[in-house]
């Protein structure tokens, strides 16, 4: 069976209407799996020896815009990446591939389209470890809750007597014996850790009505094995995060002699990214290091704060036709970045501090899933300013600034008509 000739394409000059140019020589491409399609507008009256494009535009279609994108930014090209929503056909026309990639191309040179945020190089390597650290970490989770409900079966209501399977040493220490062989509740109490929750007794009573058939030995060993190996490659994976993060100059810090090093020593004059994003309370050393990965360093990437907070789905678009106001879009942005920000809104909730408050405000009045986002959105609008300007730092407001705010005078008077309204004859006299 002979081999079938592969059609040549000859390139084709497509006359359009009168527009505004912003760019001389643009390329716009169509990617499928197999397949890219390309379309290279040029000034209509240049016959370029060879396409010396100023602009490359494609649309993120699955993953397989990157090789495109890595390929071509290698290259020297500049190179953008839009929203398919962006560079959909009109309606009532054709649409096929080379179509698709004329129309991105006419788009791209009359400046219609805006460019989605794609991390340079060094950033890319480091979300990729992020990122992967992030899924062990879930995997580790899931198994745990695997081996939980097999314990539940048994029964072993070790959980109940203990603060965390996963964070308590002596869960690890009663389940590596159970799975060795040892079945005496008195036995396995007796290797709890006294100021386990309860004391020993309450171990050995989670422990009586134990029942373990021939197999179950096995399986908590084969759990206990893999979460062991899944702790092994998250701190693999951390330390990698560390030297990447270390290797970036756009990362460390400055110190006292005005010298850039990622350790600056005491008295720097510049902290290092990290450490200045894990003094927002909330926020540590691991989870910044994260949040670099999503966000990057160049904060120019983001014309201002607001730009970063609707990347990471924190800011809901508004839907407004004449007099009605629909309920705002969720947008749809960086899930991890956005995670992120919720992780550290959580942990800021137990703080005496100003993130800490108003999370605790916010959860009286609009519930606590949405204050979470509102001050996740808070954290994501200071590290903006804290990447954009190197030399600030973190300062807290304090637990009682919206007190010290608030407009005494106003509420007074709010309070005073609110009595009057019932009925109540009141004069008030400040305190001593």
């Amino acid at each position: 069976m002979g081999h079938a000739r592969a059609r040549k394409i000859p390139a084709q000059l497509v006359e359009d209407e009168d527009y505004q140019l912003r760019c001389e020589r643009v390329a716009g491409i169509d990617i499928a799996k197999a397949k890219a399609d390309v379309c290279t507008r040029l000034p209509p009256a240049a016959r370029l020896v060879a396409d010396r494009a100023e602009l490359v535009v494609m649309e993120s279609t699955s993953d397989y815009w990157r090789i495109w994108f890595y390929l071509l930014e290698a290259a020297g090209l500049s190179v953008q990446l839009v929203s398919s929503s962006q560079a959909r056909q009109l309606a009532g026309r054709p649409k096929t591939d080379r179509l698709d990639a004329q129309w991105i191309a006419r788009l791209a040179e009359m400046g219609l389209l805006r460019p989605s945020f794609v991390p340079p190089p060094e950033i890319r390597a480091l979300r990729d470890l992020t990122r992967t650290r992030l899924q062990l970490v879930r995997d580790r989770t899931r198994e745990w809750q695997r081996l939980e409900k097999l314990l539940e079966g048994i029964p072993v209501k070790l959980s109940s007597v203990v603060h965390s399977l996963a964070r308590t040493e002596t869960a690890r220490v009663i389940l590596a014996a159970i799975a060795g062989g040892e079945t005496s509740p008195k036995a396995l109490a007796a290797l709890a850790d006294y100021r386990v929750r309860g004391g020993r007794a309450a171990v050995e009573e989670s422990l009586e009505g134990m029942t373990l058939a021939a197999c179950h030995p096995m399986l908590i060993r084969v759990h206990l094995d893999h979460i062991t190996l899944l702790d092994r490659q998250v701190s693999a994976i951390e330390d990698e995060i560390e030297a990447a993060l270390g290797a970036i100059p756009g990362a460390w810090g400055i110190s006292a002699g005005g010298v850039p090093s990622p350790d600056p020593g005491p008295g720097a004059a510049v902290l290092p990214a990290a450490e200045r994003l894990a003094e927002i309370p909330g926020v540590s050393r691991k989870l910044a290091m994260a949040i670099i990965a999503e966000t990057g360093l160049d904060m120019t990437r983001f014309p201002a704060a607001a730009h970063l907070v609707s990347r990471a789905g924190l800011a809901p678009a508004a839907r407004q036709s004449g007099p009605r106001n629909r309920k705002p879009a969720k947008g749809q942005g960086d899930s991890c970045l956005k995670g992120y920000c919720t992780q550290a809104a959580t942990g800021a909730a137990g703080t005496g501090t100003f993130l800490g408050e108003r999370l605790r405000r916010l959860s009286r009045r609009i519930g606590g899933t949405r204050a979470r986002c509102a001050v996740g959105r808070s954290i994501l609008v200071i590290i903006w300013h804290l990447l954009a300007s190197p030399e600030a730092r973190y300062a807290d407001l304090g637990p009682d600034w919206h007190e010290r705010k608030a407009d005494h005078d106003r509420k007074t008077r709010a309070h005073l008509r609110g009595l009057q309204a019932l009925g109540y004859d009141v004069t008030i006299t400040p305190a001593a």
